[in-house]
C-alpha cells in the first residue's frame, strides 16, 4: 500500500478505530514544568498522544523537547503539571511503573556479573530465583541468537552486544509497555543499522508496545508503525506520520526506497 504521509494533528482528533479498550498509552492534555535556578522551563505543553496495544510508536524532536521527559511520565518516574497520563488504562503513578520498562540510554550493566546475570536481573527483582532467572534468560538470549555472549562480562562486550544485553533484560521484566530512550544513540552508524535490524526481529518474536524516542528520523521511520514529531520546547505534537511499508524486506531495500524517502522528507519538512 502506499505510504501516507504527514498531517497535523489537535487533541480533537480522535480515529474511529481506537477505543478506549485499545489503547495502551494515552497522553492528554499533558503540561510539565521544572523549577531551576533561572526560574521555571517548561518542557511539555498541550502533549497529546496514543499508542495502542502492540503498536510501536516514534517520538522525534529537536534536543530539549521533553522527550525524554515524556518517558518519564509514562512510566510513572515523574507526574504531569497538568493533563493526564495513562498506561493500561492506570493513571497512578506506581500503577503506570507497573506496567513498564524503561530502556535508558545507557546499558547500565552491572561489571561484575555476566552478560547472562544483567539480563536474568530483571526477574531476580521480581523474587525469581537466580537459576530460574538464567534458564529464562538463556531461552531469550538462543532465540536472539546472542547465547556465545552469555557468560561474557560487560567490558568484553562491544557497544552493540551490551545494547543487546540490555534490550534482553529489558524484556525479561514481562512489562506489557516497552519504553525505549534512545536505545543506540551512542552507537557508529554501521553499528546502529545492525541493531535496527535485529530489534525490528526481536519486536516481531516478543511483541509489546512500544514508545521510542529518539533524534534520528530514519530509525523512528524504519522501526515504528507511526511517528510524532515533537515541537521545540515545549514539546506538543505538531505532526503524524503513519508508516505503512513492505517490513519483510531487508533494511538497505527499504531506507533507500522511493516510499522512504518520501517519509524521510516530510519528517524533516516537520522538523524544520
Amino acid at each position: 500500500m502506499p505510504a501516507k504521509g504527514a498531517r497535523q494533528v489537535s487533541i480533537e482528533d480522535p480515529r474511529p478505530e481506537e477505543r478506549p479498550v485499545d489503547r495502551a498509552i494515552a497522553l492528554s492534555g499533558v503540561g510539565k514544568v521544572f523549577a531551576t535556578r533561572r526560574g521555571e522551563v517548561t518542557a511539555l505543553r498541550e502533549l497529546t498522544l496514543e499508542a495502542r496495544r502492540g503498536e510501536a510508536l516514534g517520538v522525534v524532536g529537536p534536543s530539549g523537547c521533553g522527550k525524554s521527559t515524556l518517558l518519564e511520565l509514562a512510566c510513572g518516574l515523574q507526574d504531569p503539571a497538568s493533563g493526564t497520563v495513562a498506561v493500561e488504562g492506570a493513571t497512578n503513578a506506581a500503577e503506570r511503573l507497573r506496567s513498564c520498562a524503561l530502556m535508558p540510554q545507557r546499558d547500565l550493566l552491572l561489571p561484575w556479573r555476566s552478560a547472562l546475570d544483567n539480563a536474568g536481573l530483571a526477574l531476580e527483582l521480581r523474587k525469581v530465583g537466580r537459576a530460574e532467572a538464567r534458564r529464562r534468560a538463556l531461552a531469550l538470549f538462543e532465540r536472539f541468537g546472542i547465547e556465545e555472549f552469555a557468560r561474557a562480562r560487560p567490558d568484553e562486550l562491544s557497544g552493540g552486544m551490551r545494547q543487546r544485553v540490555s534490550f534482553a533484560r529489558t524484556l525479561l521484566a514481562e512489562k506489557p509497555v516497552l519504553l525505549l530512550d534512545e536505545p543506540f544513540g551512542s552507537l557508529d552508524s554501521i553499528t546502529r543499522a545492525e541493531l535496527q535490524e535485529w530489534l525490528t526481529r526481536a519486536l516481531a518474536d516478543e511483541p509489546r508496545t512500544t514508545l521510542l524516542v529518539t533524534h534520528d528520523v530514519e530509525e523512528a521511520l524504519f522501526l515504528c508503525d507511526r511517528v510524532l514529531i515533537l515541537s521545540p520546547r515545549p514539546g506538543t505534537v505538531c505532526s503524524e506520520i503513519r508508516i505503512e511499508l513492505d517490513r519483510s524486506r531487508p533494511r538497505r531495500e527499504q531506507v533507500t526506497s522511493p516510499e522512504f524517502g518520501t517519509l524521510k522528507e516530510r519528517a524533516l519538512e516537520a522538523l524544520a
